[in-house]
């Protein structure tokens, strides 16, 4: 699938599907790496998220792995070959990788991490660059970079965004991996479904945002992220510009008229009339 145009599951290193519910699922699909991040398979996702972006039809992006694993980050025979080029061919990867990350940030709509078996550093940090993970119950996360010298560099602005500061810091320099219901409890992952048809589940749960009026959970996504930087001030500012845009759309105003039919249906009609 390479636009578009196409709604069937295709095939090599990134699996797309397109739901009747708006749902496009994305895989990562080199299982035998271990879903590890190489630039074909960072380059077809994005390209993936860009053409998705202007897709009407896609509502929610949920992105997974294929196997048992998530993603084990980079693909670090590649890295290695990469860094023998010198300081310019490494930089243009990284770049690359980043604007994977960006091109989810900037995606108008949700892109959620379905996220099962293991999700370690390039992997962890594609997940946290999501704006929402889902885990199966015995998903593992982690940034483990800091013990082969290297460091957890593009996706820590992400990360210090999901969690608290003190929090982002233990994880990136003592490497640690976390279990899914810690993930959980220090605010990584949003929720965990315990369900045996994970990725059922997940897509399942994602279909409940993807049933929601598009240019609503758009501006919300587009404001959410806005705010970063921004005074109090020039925050609510801000706010009030997109409650001006969300009322003048068609989904605000028939859903404001539907409930206010709903009102008056149950408080019934006017005393002195039958």
């Amino acid at each position: 699938m390479t636009g578009p145009g196409v709604a069937e599951e295709g095939s090599g290193i990134l699996r797309e599907q397109m739901g009747e519910d708006g749902v496009l699922h994305l895989e990562l699909n080199r299982p035998d790496k271990r879903n590890a991040l190489n630039g074909e398979l960072v380059a077809a996702l994005t390209d993936a998220l860009f053409w998705s972006a202007r897709d009407p039809r896609v509502r929610v992006v949920v992105l997974s792995g294929a196997g048992d694993d998530f993603c084990s980050g980079a693909d670090l025979s590649e890295l290695e070959r990469i860094a023998e080029l010198g300081a310019e061919p490494s930089l243009e990867d990284a770049r690359a990788l980043a604007a994977l990350f960006q091109a989810i940030r900037m995606h108008p709509r949700p892109v959620v991490a379905a996220v099962r078996g293991r999700a370690l550093a390039g992997g962890a940090g594609l997940a946290a660059a999501c704006d929402l993970i889902v885990a199966d119950k015995g998903a593992v996360f982690g940034f483990p970079e800091v013990h082969l010298g290297f460091v957890p560099a593009m996706v820590m602005t992400y990360l210090r965004r999901k969690v608290p500061e003190g929090v982002a810091f233990q994880l990136s320099v003592r490497g640690e991996r976390i279990q899914a219901d810690e993930a959980h409890r220090l605010g990584l992952v949003n929720v965990i479904l315990p369900g045996e048809d994970f990725l059922g589940e997940a897509l399942a749960w994602s279909a409940v945002m993807a049933a929601l009026p598009p240019s609503a959970v758009a501006l919300t996504k587009d404001l959410f992220y806005g705010l970063d930087g921004m005074t109090v001030a020039d925050g609510v500012a801000r706010g009030a510009e997109v409650n001006t845009l969300a009322r003048l759309t068609d989904a605000c105003r028939t859903g404001v008229r539907a409930f206010l039919a709903r009102s008056r249906s149950r408080s019934g009609p006017p005393r002195g009339e039958g």
